[in-house]
């Protein structure tokens, strides 16, 4: 690692996925991002299924996760897609997955249907880590807490605000803490979205967010 200016903290780099999800994502970018991943000493790098092999030979050796999507970004595929979707994941070397919840059944107030979607996804991930995506922007609060009780039911480690897909508008200060009290401790809260500054950090950090979904990690660490 090359040297630092006087507003380097890499307290901040666990806090972050490092993530690259565009449909344009080139093989040399995803490497790029995976080195930085290394320097920075990342959470994890998310990526688009088709790169989750190449990712987990990249980071072979380090303590940096390789996480991917399921059901990406609408999660409106059938649970047997999402199903074969997480092992293969899963087999090409993922250890954590970010699956997105059926959002029209949340609307429908389908909660059998939600809740077997997510258990068959957390069964299917074995002992990788499984955050779900409730794609807040979508949901009423009402919806939000329904959610994210029935992902803690069934296994989720974490509750993801958004997809970075749908809208305009990144995770918030409001929906962090109302998935942080939702959820209990076994639980953590991942905030998607619009973290490019420190002080984006801050906030979501003091609202109740442990992981963040960015590209956005080395400006962070860097305080630049």
């Amino acid at each position: 690692m090359g040297e630092k200016g006087p507003n380097y903290k890499p307290e901040y780099a666990k806090y972050f996925d490092h993530t690259k999800l565009y449909p344009e994502a080139t093989t040399e970018t995803i490497r790029e991002f995976c080195a930085q991943a290394r320097e920075y000493g990342f959470a994890a790098v998310c990526v688009q299924p088709c790169h989750v092999k190449m990712v987990a030979e990249l980071l072979k050796g380090s303590e940096v996760n390789t996480a991917t999507v399921v059901g990406f970004p609408l999660g409106g595929n059938t649970t047997n897609s999402k199903v074969f979707e997480t092992k293969e994941a899963v087999e090409n070397g993922a250890n954590e997955i970010d699956m997105v919840l059926n959002i029209g059944s949340v609307k429908d107030a389908n909660w059998d249907y939600v809740e077997k979607d997510i258990q068959a996804v957390v069964d299917a991930a074995s002992s990788a880590a499984v955050k779900v995506i409730i794609e807040a922007r979508a949901l009423t609060d009402d919806e939000k807490v329904k959610a994210c009780q029935i992902s803690e039911k069934c296994g989720a480690k974490f509750v993801k605000t958004c997809s970075g897909f749908y809208g305009t508008v990144g995770a918030t200060v409001e929906d962090v803490a109302l998935m942080r009290k939702s959820v209990s401790d076994k639980v953590q809260v991942k905030a998607s979205m619009g973290i490019r500054t420190r002080e984006d950090a801050d906030k979501l950090i003091a609202a109740g967010a442990v992981r963040f979904g960015s590209s956005g990690g080395p400006k962070v660490v860097d305080g630049d």
